[in-house]
């Protein structure tokens, strides 16, 4: 599928169950593979990104039988093996971020990489941290870039303040305070997606989660939980971006993830007018899901920035396909961690939404969308970022079609999207 096709389409109809939620995945096979006895993970999300999680993993002498949405890990106790290798994380940010935490308290020496845009992109928010709490952590450019060493050492502890909101930051402060002597307290200007905290307490840790940060003692060890892994709402972005702005469309979203830090996208496109509804509403392991039922409706123009930021951070490019339908003008701003993804994705939303004859304008923090519909055919170029050739398929079928270019890199997060698309249009 490396180039891909699709024509306008009519009502998005039907029911869907979607993969399970990355983020959760990503945590689920490492804290499990961390910790003492085995647990059961369903719902698994098997994408390019999850699959490098598993073998860093199983390098570092955990036990991971994994078989579609289901997989076993034995976890190691607390201690990892040293690999005799460098650790591959792929195009996975989350690999290399969360292991690097944990990693950085293990008597050994561990190299973690990645590919060409995994090495480019920015590695010092979790390297100064880390250091600040006594890890002896290096990389190119003085650890800016990947490849990154990491020679594990025992940790103090202390009080980690992020500039940014960013739960991958807080994630790798949190697993390197388990093995630290003293309490970790972490702080960040905006409270960022907390499945780490809600997992960590699920699997035995006593955490203090106040209004300014996240503050627990080091030293503590986690029990093996099994889990059943939601749906992932930044997957169903584009399908409730999709059925809002289809005319006629009415679809069910079945077992999706309803974490208040992750349903932003729910609140911008409800600001926006959009028809969605929250049924069916339970917990697994600290964890809401429910199911969620989107019409389409005429969309309004509206303004994302500050706080909200961190909540739609991953869907942003698909909500500007939202607001190009929508009436009025759409503001997206203190969006500047959008140039640091695995593209610069305020550049390469705007050219793919001026690829469909958009109005678009960038700004130093995001961009302005004019709601005047999309006029023409697209040729989009995602430049192998996942986000980007999802929304312009979203794009393509709402307006006059599109070709993708190199669409095989909806694999890293998503690679059951094309059939479910064609599913939902069918």
């Amino acid at each position: 599928m490396t180039g891909w096709t699709l024509r306008p389409q009519g009502p998005i109809q039907g029911e869907l169950n979607l993969p399970g939620d990355k983020s959760i995945t990503h945590r689920a096979l490492i804290f499990n593979a961390f910790a003492r006895g085995e647990a059961t993970i369903s719902g698994l999300l098997d994408s390019g990104d999850t699959r490098s999680t598993a073998h860093c993993l199983q390098a570092l002498g955990a036990k991971v039988h994994w078989q579609g949405s289901h997989a076993t890990v034995v976890g190691c106790a607390g201690v990892f093996n040293e690999p005799d290798v460098p650790l591959d994380c792929g195009n996975s940010g989350t690999t290399i971020r969360l292991l690097s935490g944990l990693l950085s308290t293990q008597s050994m020496l561990t190299i973690l990489t990645g590919d060409d845009s995994l090495r480019s992109r920015p590695m010092r928010r979790i390297v100064e941290p880390l250091r600040l709490l006594g890890a002896e952590v290096d990389g190119r450019m003085n650890g800016a870039r990947a490849p990154l060493v990491i020679r594990g050492r025992h940790l103090k502890g202390g009080h980690i303040h992020s500039p940014i909101a960013s739960a991958q930051v807080k994630t790798a402060v949190l697993l390197a305070g388990l093995g630290c002597v003293d309490a970790i307290h972490f702080s960040e200007p905006h409270k960022s997606r907390d499945h780490s905290e809600r997992m960590l307490e699920a699997m035995g840790v006593k955490i203090q989660v106040s209004k300014d940060g996240v503050q627990m003692n080091g030293r503590q060890p986690l029990q093996a939980t099994s889990l059943h892994v939601p749906g992932d709402i930044s997957s169903a972005a584009f399908f409730l971006v999709a059925a809002s702005i289809v005319p006629n469309s009415d679809l069910m979203l079945r077992n999706v993830g309803l974490n208040p830090t992750r349903t932003g996208i729910i609140d911008v496109l409800k600001s926006m007018g959009a028809d969605i509804t929250i049924v069916a509403q339970r917990v697994n392991a600290g964890e809401p899901s429910g199911d969620v039922r989107v019409r389409s409706a005429p969309l309004r123009g509206t303004r994302i920035s500050g706080a909200m930021i961190p909540r739609v951070i991953d869907e942003l490019p698909v909500l500007s396909v939202a607001a190009s339908f929508a009436d009025g003008v759409t503001h997206v701003s203190d969006a500047a961690e959008l140039r640091v993804k695995e593209t610069d994705r305020i550049e390469t939303t705007i050219e793919m939404i001026r690829a469909f004859g958009g109005e678009i304008q960038e700004r130093p923090d995001g961009f302005l969308v004019h709601g005047q519909g999309l006029s023409q055919p697209g040729t989009v170029d995602p430049k192998g970022d996942h986000r980007i050739a999802m929304a312009a398929a979203i794009a393509g079928i709402a307006s006059s079609g599109v070709t993708i270019q190199g669409a095989d890199c909806v694999t890293v997060s998503f690679p059951s999207f094309p059939h479910l698309l064609n599913h939902a249009c069918s």
